[in-house]
């Protein structure tokens, strides 16, 4: 019994720029609507006039991943008058290294043969049998990405590194289901730094509320809005005055972590999350340790804040817990409110 995969996939598209500058969609299978191909051009970076090509870049939209590879064309190669191209593939799983790999071999065999048709056979390849075997590039095989080295690919430890204790205000905002904005210039750091964030809350495993490309365009912010809690990252600078879109505020060039007025309240920090903070940071600089250890390391803490909460819920009716219950144990407020909040993100609270 060979290797069968369930299609993931979704799409695959290319568009290329020519010599004048002009950007077209060349081929996609299947289809693809509008109003994500309006997106997908964005992301591809063909249409700015910036001379800065992304080599690969993902992100989310309406709950579809897409992975975009660009290649800046050499000569000499069978696609003439194409300057760049971009190979864009849609997907529903998150896994930035299996479609890296995927798009790479697409874009060899789009170079060499200079033909979509080619490109299309691997595609369907992949989609049948889980390998796209090509003669001189390589062959790819889906079996070699699994989903949970997908997960552990960011490093919590480069974040406690450039935050330190400030990194419990990221792991607060996480538990509770807040919106997370990160700003920095170059995307390649956005996309680096905020695939490793939803590490934090490991118990969740939910990648689905990352977004580490967005545009401040209305179609996408409208997306943006319709998720409870994300971490979402921006290039443009003006996403800083824009306080409606989150919670918490990263400026990753200058290292700086603002909780937004609306959220002080919601987020104030007392002795547990002090405790917890060390615990994240002593961790996190140990050298022995590494990335995966680490997630462990505070997974597990995570797993004792909530067994603590879900024994107070016990004792509530239907096993939910009432502001009353919680009143009792006389807890700092800082960690009554805290706790409070996390039982309505985790859905333990009676309302």
């Amino acid at each position: 019994m060979g290797h069968t995969w369930t299609p993931e996939t979704l799409s695959c598209l290319s568009s290329e720029k020519d010599m004048n500058g002009d950007t077209l969609w060349v081929w996609c299978y299947p289809s693809v609507s509008t109003e994500l191909r309006e997106v997908l051009l964005r992301k591809c970076c063909l249409t700015s006039d910036s001379a800065v090509l992304h080599a690969f870049v993902f992100g989310q939209y309406c709950r579809t991943w897409y992975y975009v590879s660009t290649v800046d064309v050499q000569e000499p190669t069978v696609l003439k008058k194409v300057t760049h191209f971009s190979i864009v593939i849609t997907a529903k799983d998150f896994n930035p290294e299996k479609y890296a790999a995927f798009s790479r071999v697409l874009c060899r065999m789009y170079i060499k043969h200079g033909n979509p048709v080619k490109m299309m056979e691997g595609y369907i390849a992949v989609l049948t049998k889980g390998i796209c075997q090509s003669d001189e590039n390589g062959s790819f095989l889906i079996k070699d990405y699994d989903v949970r080295k997908a997960y552990l690919a960011g490093s919590i430890k480069d974040v406690v590194s450039q935050f330190g204790m400030e990194t419990i205000i990221l792991y607060t905002a996480l538990m509770l289901k807040k919106r997370i904005v990160i700003y920095h210039p170059r995307v390649e750091a956005l996309l680096e730094f905020t695939r490793a964030l939803p590490a934090l809350t490991w118990h969740r495993k939910d990648w689905s509320i990352l977004h580490p490309y967005v545009h401040l365009e209305d179609r996408e912010l409208e997306n943006l809005r319709m998720c409870t809690g994300y971490v979402a990252g921006f290039v443009d600078p003006e996403v800083t005055n824009r306080s409606d879109l989150f919670e918490v505020f990263v400026n990753l060039p200058d290292s700086e972590i603002t909780i937004s007025q609306h959220a002080k309240e919601a987020m104030a920090m007392g002795k547990l999350h002090k405790e917890i903070g060390h615990f994240i940071v002593q961790s996190a600089e140990d050298n022995d340790r590494t990335d995966v250890q680490v997630i462990k390391d505070i997974s597990m803490k995570t797993k004792e804040i909530l067994s603590n909460l879900v024994s107070l819920a016990k004792e509530g009716e239907d096993a939910k817990l009432t502001l009353e219950a919680l009143k009792q144990r006389h807890f700092p407020p800082a960690t009554e409110n805290f706790l409070f909040h996390l039982a309505a993100a985790e859905q333990l609270l009676k309302i």
